[in-house]
């Protein structure tokens, strides 16, 4: 399978164009959005950062401060249906080119994904550290009002490895492989002892 090279900014033509099943390998400006900053904008908060084209990224990374540079020791992904109850408000509001996360999401974020042309983008739990390996800087930190995991923090990153699982066709991996698990569940409750 060939890995597409992207960058954040996402252009239009780009979003609409990565399709569930694609791996990519992202560079460019991430922005981390948790529940504060998703909270704080499906209210109608201002974003100190125009986030159009840009991948939100559900997560609160760990940073400490050398020589007064940040510095990112882990960046693992959040739950992203955590986000759920904002994500759709969020995308027409401020058009992300996509959002990244880990889970999946539902069916309101996968029709804004549609409607906006946005893409969302798995990452693997449990590599934190393998992630903030890819963060090659940190720009800014904003609204740290919230504390430092849900702040939102604008971070450069280069090649970090993700997965396609939601695209704007309104396809989902998630849903698929829910549907898959749930007909096998239903054949083997229906006769469980062959």
């Amino acid at each position: 399978m060939a890995v597409k090279k992207i960058t954040s900014p996402l252009s239009p033509d780009v979003s609409r164009g990565l399709r569930t099943g694609d791996a990519v390998l992202l560079s460019g400006r991430v922005v981390t959005a948790r529940d504060q900053v998703h909270k704080y904008l499906a209210a109608g908060g201002a974003s100190p950062v125009d986030l159009k084209g840009l991948v939100v990224y559900h997560c609160g990374p760990v940073a400490i401060q050398e020589n007064g540079i940040w510095v990112v020791r882990a960046a693992g992904p959040t739950t992203s249906m955590r986000e759920e109850p904002y994500e759709a408000k969020v995308i027409r509001d401020h058009r992300p080119g996509a959002i990244m996360g880990k889970g999946g999401m539902g069916d309101a974020t996968r029709d804004a994904l549609r409607t906006e042309g946005c893409a969302y983008l798995h990452l693997t739990g449990g590599a934190a550290s393998y992630i903030a390996r890819t963060i090659v800087s940190v720009e800014e930190v904003y609204l740290t009002g919230f504390g430092q995991p849900e702040a939102m923090w604008v971070l450069q990153v280069e090649d970090l490895p993700a997965l396609v699982t939601m695209d704007s066709r309104g396809d989902s991996l998630h849903r698929k492989i829910e549907n898959s698990s749930w007909k096998v569940l239903k054949q083997i409750l229906k006769n469980p002892f062959p």
